[in-house]
């Protein structure tokens, strides 16, 4: 069956190749033992196929217009030639755990188009909105061809470090009046920028001015605070950079891919580009075996006989949270060893 299915998500593409993409993410989220088995040989046999597309991380407040942004831009690539995904990851329903927005409703024209693949996926309370699986669903989007993938998050907040722990380059929306508001914005989210975008500048032009100046000052400040001992530009780096567009009128998409390139050549030119490349996949690998600690301990037998006996001596007082946690720990490794 895995070789039926990873035969043909490298096949031509297609409606088969998209079923197959389909039905490969949904073994990739499923939770049961024996899928994810298969699911990790499936990855195995795709992986010396992936890796040959731009990652793009796109996030912003909500109603900043990403998904308008997505579908404009995915509209040009598409016309220029290229294959676009988009994982776009939706807040989880509290009730079902599944994707409450339904992306592909608000991407109407893109999803039409069989060199676009449009994947929702709920977030299913994941640290920061980005799903779990993000990152193996783009694989399987590499391997079947796609050459640029879009990564969407929910929104601002702890997703913008988890996006651009998976991706290439990381695009912040912003609105025309958020030079008013730059107070609220997350130091940390302006730093891991790559580009800002002030959207809807059709909307307020003057609006849109202040706040790329504000932002663009901020973004040196930044960077001076990132070197102190700045004495001059460094051509041989990016510097975070903002500029204005209107998504809805397809205004400004071709000065923005062109920074995107611009991004990608000097990146790759300084080694930086594959250097990103090889940290993020270790930094997964940790994330996975520390989520998969995680769960054997809370799961382990012994811990769950002692965990709500600990947990009111917590809570009344009668014992120190960090010596709770390594009796917790030694009760976990001494089952492990009586298992072995």
């Amino acid at each position: 069956m895995m070789r039926n299915l990873g035969a043909s998500i490298l096949g031509e593409p297609g409606a088969m190749q998209r079923r197959a993409m389909a039905k490969a993410i949904t073994l990739l989220e499923s939770t049961r033992a024996d899928h994810r088995a298969q699911a990790d040989a499936l990855l195995t046999g795709l992986l010396p196929y992936s890796g040959k597309s731009l990652r793009l991380g796109i996030s912003g407040v909500p109603g900043v217009g990403k998904s308008t942004f997505i579908e404009a831009l995915g509209l040009m690539l598409i016309a220029r030639g290229h294959r676009v995904a988009v994982l776009a990851v939706d807040p989880s329903s509290s009730v079902s755990g599944g994707s409450i927005l339904g992306d592909k409703t608000r991407m109407e024209h893109l999803s039409m188009d069989e060199r676009a693949y449009i994947r929702p996926s709920p977030s299913s309370g994941t640290l920061g909105g980005v799903a779990e699986k993000t990152r193996e669903a783009m694989l399987v989007c590499e391997a079947a061809g796609y050459d640029i993938v879009i990564v969407e998050t929910v929104g601002v907040g702890q997703s913008e470090t988890a996006v651009a722990g998976m991706t290439d380059m990381y695009v912040l929306l912003q609105l025309p009046n958020a030079g008013d508001d730059l107070q609220a914005i997350k130091k940390g989210v302006m730093e891991l920028a790559d580009l800002v975008v002030i959207n809807k500048a059709d909307i307020d032009a003057a609006a849109a001015t202040r706040a790329e100046a504000q932002i663009a000052s901020s973004l040196r400040l930044l960077g001076l605070h990132h070197r102190p001992d700045h004495v001059a530009h460094d051509a041989q780096q990016w510097h975070a950079q903002v500029m204005q567009l209107s998504a809805l009128k397809a205004a400004g998409l071709d000065r923005f891919w062109d920074l995107v390139m611009q991004f990608k050549a000097l990146q790759q030119a300084n080694g930086r580009f594959a250097a990103k490349r090889q940290q993020q996949a270790l930094a997964w690998m940790w994330e996975r075996i520390q989520a998969g600690l995680k769960h054997e301990f809370s799961e382990a037998p012994a811990v769950r006989a002692a965990l709500n006996e600990t947990t009111e001596r917590v809570l009344t007082g009668r014992l120190a949270p960090s010596t709770a946690a390594r009796e917790l720990l030694a009760t976990f490794f001494r089952g492990d060893q009586d298992h072995a």
